[in-house]
């Protein structure tokens, strides 16, 4: 009988990382945390050019020795996606660590009251995870391995009035991505997904406070994170950790960081 071999994780101070979402909360605290890392090579997305440079610039104070790439690009439509895929296969020669870390701009809404057009704009979320996943991942598999990140929230695992669809397109792309880990686990592809509650310093957090139904939601949710409500510096570094070499034997799982909002 042969030999079982297994794969070996890339240490990060040789990876390239992708990290969709970039310019901005968990995702942008994740590139500093990757480059302070040792992450030698970075490509983040976003739309804003703008927040893209700024991101850009303040990654490079934190560790001047990375280099940081930005692409602006429209996530929901495919030819953006795939543009990504072109830009870091030409720039980095590949990608060892993808993170979608994209955030939406829905906020939670009862079903009956939620007009028919933000279905399909809140679905574009998983969508564009799976595009970007669908992309990256012959490359990955070409060079014998890589970790994915994807990052979808609590809404997956517990029922929440005001996110019927938010809850169904979270669920998806856990599920996705669980399958994905049982699929690439062949290849070396270890896939994972973070399920965080709501997130201090953030844009979707800005938005989901806002004055309304969805503010009343998420005030209780804060009176129950007795440990503190989550920043982007508590998910970065867990989001650093499941790319190391240390996680090379997890794949397929769905962690919560949300203060003790939830148990689950």
């Amino acid at each position: 009988m042969a030999e079982q071999t297994f794969f070996v994780a890339k240490p990060l101070n040789q990876a390239r990382v992708l990290i969709t979402g970039g310019t901005s909360g968990i995702g942008l605290e994740s590139a500093i945390q990757f480059a302070l890392s040792g992450v030698p090579k970075i490509l983040l997305v976003g739309r804003n050019a703008e927040r893209g440079e700024q991101a850009k610039q303040k990654i490079v104070r934190e560790a001047p020795g990375a280099q940081v790439e930005f692409i602006s690009v429209d996530m929901n439509q495919i030819e953006g996606v795939r543009s990504v895929a072109e830009r870091v296969k030409s720039s980095f020669g590949g990608v060892d660590i993808l993170v979608n870390s994209m955030g939406s701009d829905q906020v939670p809404e009862l079903f009956h009251k939620m007009p028919v057009a933000h279905i399909e704009e809140t679905v574009l979320r998983l969508t564009s995870v799976m595009h970007m996943c669908h992309f990256v991942q012959p490359m990955m598999r070409e060079q014998g391995g890589g970790a994915i990140v994807n990052i979808a929230s609590d809404a997956a695992k517990f029922a929440t009035p005001g996110e019927a669809v938010i809850g169904a397109v979270m669920a998806g792309i856990v599920m996705f991505t669980r399958t994905l880990a049982i699929e690439g686990k062949r290849d070396g592809i270890r896939a994972n997904a973070l399920t965080p509650s709501i997130v201090e310093g953030t844009r979707t957090y800005d938005r989901v406070m806002a004055p309304g139904f969805s503010a009343k939601l998420f005030e209780k949710a804060k009176q129950a994170a007795r440990l503190g409500v989550v920043r982007p510096e508590d998910v970065a570094p867990m989001i650093v950790f499941m790319t190391s070499p240390a996680a090379a034997r997890m794949t397929g799982q769905a962690i919560s960081i949300n203060g003790g909002i939830s148990a689950g």
